[in-house]
């Protein structure tokens, strides 16, 4: 039985996450504080109370992600003894969630991919102004239904598949204007729902270029190692373990479409039959067992959560 550890994206966040872990659990309390560290100041006080608004900015929904779930990968070695080299076939991450997998695959330092998400959150929220793009999710389309809606809905403007999140859930993504075109066509071609997103910049779309140039030069200036696990990137649907690839990718995420459909068929096609979701939420879980038939999805992120996957290790 073949394993994949994947990893959480934006919209997982909640206040109070990680919250009984780092009260539980020495190294979690560590990862906490070294990203408090990497970043200058207190963002776990906004992960484990809030304010919700706090949170859900870019700028620290990102890096808070990612703390959680490398807290809850350090009480797995601790605690289970999971060495991920060993009992992992591939690691993924939906969206920031990549940064997250490369930092438990060993590829980046916790301290370096805080200071990274905290550089990507800003830089996407500065990369258009405020109310001139958004983001829809198109429920009930395949993916190439939910491309030609995109498609005639352009007209000209940015707008593209940004999330093939699987499932008959397809996120697209540009001008504000062009993205709600895009919702009033997938109702008149039969979508079960199609719905603007409440979200801050309208991610994983070319109006996120100024974003991607300023990544690339973040990226530059940090250590990216080979990675103990070959990291399937969103924007490739396959395996990466060259830094210089890994770096690729990345700054291609951001402009570039989330493929986690393909992602989550290409690691079953090679045999993973299941898949831990390491962190915030249960959106992978439920998505993985939707896209490749037979797998199980099962979420860690708590204490509780911690002592089942330790009991299942026997």
């Amino acid at each position: 039985m073949s394993v994949a550890f994947v990893f959480p994206g934006q919209g997982s966040q909640a206040v109070g996450m990680g919250k009984a872990l780092a009260g539980a659990f020495a190294p979690a309390r560590h990862v906490f504080a070294q990203v408090d560290d990497a970043l200058g100041d207190k963002l776990s006080t906004i992960i484990f109370e809030g304010p919700a608004d706090a949170l859900t900015l870019t700028e620290n929904a990102q890096p808070a992600l990612m703390a959680v779930s490398l807290a809850v990968m350090r009480v797995l070695e601790a605690e289970a003894g999971l060495d991920l080299k060993r009992d992992a076939k591939y690691v993924a991450g939906h969206s920031l969630g990549e940064y997250s997998a490369l930092a438990a695959v060993g590829a980046l330092t916790i301290s370096d991919t805080a200071r990274l998400l905290r550089t990507r959150g800003r830089a996407m929220q500065k990369a258009v102004p405020v109310g001139t793009g958004a983001m829809a999710a198109l429920i009930g389309l395949d993916f190439d239904q939910a491309a030609a809606v995109a498609a005639e809905a352009a007209q000209g403007q940015v707008l593209q598949a940004a999330n093939d999140n699987g499932a008959g859930q397809v996120v697209v993504s540009g001008d504000k204007a062009a993205v709600e075109r895009a919702v009033e066509i997938a109702k008149a071609k039969g979508a079960k729902r199609a719905m603007m997103l409440t979200v801050s910049a309208p991610f994983h779309c070319a109006l996120m270029q100024p974003a991607a140039h300023v990544m690339a030069k973040a990226l530059a200036d940090v250590s990216v190692k080979a990675p103990v696990v070959a990291l399937v990137a969103n924007v490739l649907a396959k395996p990466v373990t060259a830094p210089e690839e890994i770096v690729r990718a990345l700054v291609a995420q951001v402009t570039g479409m989330v493929r986690w459909r393909e992602s989550v068929a290409f690691m079953a096609s090679q045999g993973v039959t299941r898949f831990y979701e390491i962190g915030a939420g249960r959106v992978l879980s439920g998505l993985v067992k939707r896209i490749a038939e037979g797998a199980s999805g099962t979420a860690v992120g708590t204490p509780e959560d911690i002592a089942n996957f330790k009991a299942a290790r026997g």
